[in-house]
């Protein structure tokens, strides 16, 4: 098989969700963000508002939605983050699970959300975080952490 095959369906196929992502939305299920996204740098978003709900992020039932089908805007929004007191925030990417209903989805109306693990140094344990790369949402900072700033 040629090796250039495999990439160029995958290319086909991500560019094919994308059109169905942008025709299906509706607001309410699906994309519903609001405000223009902004960047640190080509790797990291800026965020600037905090989450008043203490599930954002950390509950399946209320996922981060980055958007655009992709794990570079999930660690876009990864590597924003800062631990409660300032510190340099690591992650891994624990797996894939719980899901979901999205007229954004790749096969059918589903999709599923990526599980992260986050800490830093002194950190007690990891934090569990949730995000939709499906569904296009405002970008909040998670109550207990902080963001970096310009």
């Amino acid at each position: 098989m040629n090796k250039l095959f495999i990439p160029i369906v995958l290319a086909f196929l991500t560019g094919c969700a994308a059109r169905k992502a942008a025709t299906k939305a509706t607001n309410g299920y699906g994309d519903t963000r609001t405000k223009q996204v902004e960047f640190l740098n080509d790797n990291t978003y800026l965020l600037t508002e905090m989450s008043e709900d203490k599930t954002y992020a950390f509950d399946k039932s209320n996922p981060v939605k980055v958007g655009g089908l992709s794990p570079s805007n999930e660690r876009a929004f990864l590597n924003a983050l800062l631990g409660p007191n300032g510190e340099e925030v690591k992650y891994f990417r624990a797996g894939s699970c719980c899901h979901f209903k999205t007229p954004n989805g790749l096969v059918g109306d589903g999709g599923l959300l990526d599980l992260y693990r986050v800490f830093w140094e002194g950190a007690s344990d990891t934090l569990d975080i949730y995000i939709n790369m499906y569904d296009k949402g405002d970008l909040k900072i998670p109550l207990g952490l902080k963001a970096k700033k310009k």
